[in-house]
């Protein structure tokens, strides 16, 4: 008779942990997907409040102007070729490019191409433009789109 007992009561408990371990395997994976889905809401939050800082930030570059002197300023020299290379880093346009300094897209094309010369308050302009950063000039750009 303590055999059946003991073989009844294995039983049992062998019945139980199978139960329970379903039961336990259900809240792993329910917890798992909290954990995921609780991590995107954490990542979501980081990038707005990013945004948020990076809307309130003064904008520099709004005040950036071309046309205004500065002292002292070195002579500057007008390459077709650096042109160029520096609307082509930028990634723009030539009639981006032109909106910048006031000048046509063709204006542009023809001062890249050598064909022409721009005259030494434009050479001023696009070596100024030369010394912005591209997050600068994009800013600058937007603001003249918006105008």
């Amino acid at each position: 008779m303590p055999n059946i007992a003991s073989i009844l009561k294995a039983e049992i408990t062998r019945v139980a942990r199978k139960e329970v371990r379903a039961e336990i395997e259900a809240l792993r994976k329910a917890s798992a997907s909290q954990r995921m889905a609780l991590a995107a809401l954490k990542r979501e939050v980081t990038e707005l409040r990013k945004e948020l800082r990076d809307a309130q930030k003064p904008q520099r570059a709004a005040a950036v102007d071309l046309n205004a002197p500065i002292d002292g300023e070195v002579q500057r020299r007008f390459s077709p070729a650096r042109l160029a290379a520096h609307r082509q880093k930028l990634g723009l346009s030539a009639a981006e490019y032109g909106t910048l300094v006031g000048l046509s897209s063709q204006t542009i094309y023809n001062y890249e191409q050598g064909k022409g010369r721009p005259p030494a308050e434009m050479v001023t302009k696009l070596s100024r433009l030369k010394e912005l950063s591209k997050t600068e000039i994009q800013a600058l750009l937007s603001n003249a789109n918006a105008k």
